[in-house]
């Protein structure tokens, strides 16, 4: 009859993720947005937080929500992750912070990154939601930065329905953390600072705990698949995006780009007239949402008008891979 409040499932799941991970310092939340909100609360940002225009809308809003400002850096036209040449140009006397996202599972620049934020003393946030299973340099993605977050979301690799996974090597900060998931509570009647309410459910806990049993089968189906629509598509006129050096790649997405927009949303079209649902992710490029300050990203908004990402789920067979592909050759050539 224990049902939440940091019950026995949540504390075995925090557990074995973190056997699993091999990472120290980890809490287990209710999404990842409350993630990254609780990451940019618990580091005290204020000001401009330096972030990429090429993510999931939660990347920016959490900025907004937050009481910062984003300030949008554009991408790197072959990994599709921000672009470090272009990040000290941005960085004013208001910067707190690097916030990046390590898209569709691949790893940002992260010595660069790394080296401009203690140039210039920034804290860096990873929003590595795409990124259960991914490895860089040999450790898990969520390693590295001040602060790292994933998704627990149903659509994700590793899930539990609902949730959110919080990273940190500094203790004290997960300390802060801890106490702020939960309201601040330090005991029935006695609070350490503000919190909110991050906590996850045991319900949410016990599905994590049922496919964290069989992600090695996942990844390794995924991988599988991913090479599957490699070969399908090896002759067709799209491009994919590079992995980062360094980077042992989860191929949590499928994503391509057509030479054009034009083709992008013909090929989407004549998908979808059977049964066959892409999506345009990421699309559109953060820097046009009405609620930011204009910015001139062409490289996202470029990438972001050509790209669609493929359907991939463990149950995906071949045969609808090979229908998926020719019927996007079929779009193409017509």
């Amino acid at each position: 009859q224990w049902l939440t409040n940091n019950g026995p499932l949540v504390q075995e799941f925090e557990s074995k993720l973190k056997d699993y991970l091999d990472i120290e310092h980890l809490l287990y939340l209710v999404n990842g947005t409350l993630a990254l909100q609780l990451a940019m609360k618990a580091l005290d940002l204020k000001g401009e937080i330096i972030t990429t225009p090429f993510s999931y809308v939660a990347t920016t809003s959490s900025i907004v929500w937050e009481g910062c400002e984003p300030v949008f850096v554009d991408i790197d036209d072959k990994t599709l992750n921000i672009d470090p040449n272009k990040i000290e140009g941005a960085i004013t006397e208001k910067t707190s912070a690097i916030l990046a996202t390590h898209c569709f599972g691949n790893a940002c620049d992260i010595e660069a990154i790394s080296q401009i934020a203690k140039k210039n003393n920034l804290k860096v946030i990873y929003d590595a939601a795409h990124c259960f299973g991914t490895k860089y340099k040999g450790k898990s993605i969520f390693e590295y930065g001040d602060i790292s977050i994933t998704s627990l979301h149903a659509t994700k690799l590793m899930h539990s329905v609902e949730g959110g996974v919080v990273f940190t090597k500094d203790k004290e900060i997960h300390e802060r953390m801890w106490y702020m998931r939960n309201f601040g509570h330090d005991g029935l009647e006695k609070f350490n600072g503000v919190g909110l309410n991050a906590k996850n459910s045991e319900f949410h806990a016990a599905m994590g705990l049922c496919v964290l049993e069989d992600i090695e089968l996942i990844l390794a189906k995924r991988k599988e698949q991913s090479m599957i629509y490699d070969e399908l598509l090896k002759n067709m006129p799209i491009s994919k995006s590079e992995i980062q050096e360094d980077c042992d790649f989860n191929y949590a997405y499928y994503s391509i780009l057509f030479e054009i927009e034009a083709t992008t949303l013909k090929v989407k079209a004549a998908l979808e007239a059977e049964s066959i649902f892409p999506r345009r992710y990421f699309y559109p490029s953060l820097s046009s949402l009405d609620y930011v300050k204009e910015s001139l990203t062409p490289i996202s908004d470029d990438c972001a008008s050509r790209i669609l990402c493929l359907p991939l789920y463990h149950e995906l067979s071949v045969e609808q891979q090979s229908q998926v592909a020719k019927t996007i050759q079929k779009a193409i050539l017509e």
